[in-house]
């Protein structure tokens, strides 16, 4: 039995949705996911790290941006659901860092804020975060930081605002 003879409609709307969903694939997974890293800053100066579940490596606090969500709405989200902190306010941009080997798992391009915070630390995400510590800027923990997070600090401390 041909199937097209009965209903040819619906085999070219079909071949016509596999087109279009290749094409959105396509525009997925071939372009850079945008996501931030924050920088927060407590009242007495220190910075806040996470420790992440994933590598057990320290790492700025951060994500993805949300379908429909702004990047200072993004920081203020990711600031809660990682640390429990509010966003006071977004101070600068440190940078833009693009590199497709900066993330180990996809190519994303992340903007880097320093944020005034206020509150108690506390791990939200179980899943993603496994402890929160205050650091002062001359007693960082030591070794690589998750991605790229070590020169993310470092152009930060250097006064740097980095397009990479």
């Amino acid at each position: 039995m041909n199937f097209t003879a009965f209903f040819p409609s619906a085999v070219e709307s079909s071949r016509s949705l596999w087109r279009i969903g290749q094409t959105v694939l396509g525009i997925i997974f071939r372009h850079p996911i945008t996501g931030t890293s924050i920088i927060p800053i407590l009242p007495d100066g220190r910075i806040v790290l996470i420790r992440r579940r994933d590598n057990g490596l320290w790492s700025l606090p951060g994500g993805i941006v949300d379908w429909g969500e702004d990047v200072p709405n993004t920081v203020r989200r990711e600031l809660m659901e990682e640390t429990g902190l509010e966003l006071v306010k977004i101070n600068r941009l440190v940078g833009v860092y693009s590199s497709p080997e900066r993330d180990p798992r996809i190519h994303s391009i992340c903007i880097v804020v320093e944020a005034e915070v206020r509150g108690t630390m506390e791990v939200k995400d179980t899943l993603e975060v496994m402890e929160i510590q205050a650091f002062a800027c001359n007693f960082l923990p030591p070794g690589q930081m998750s991605h790229d997070h070590t020169q993310q600090l470092q152009d930060y401390l250097n006064g740097l605002t980095t397009l990479a």
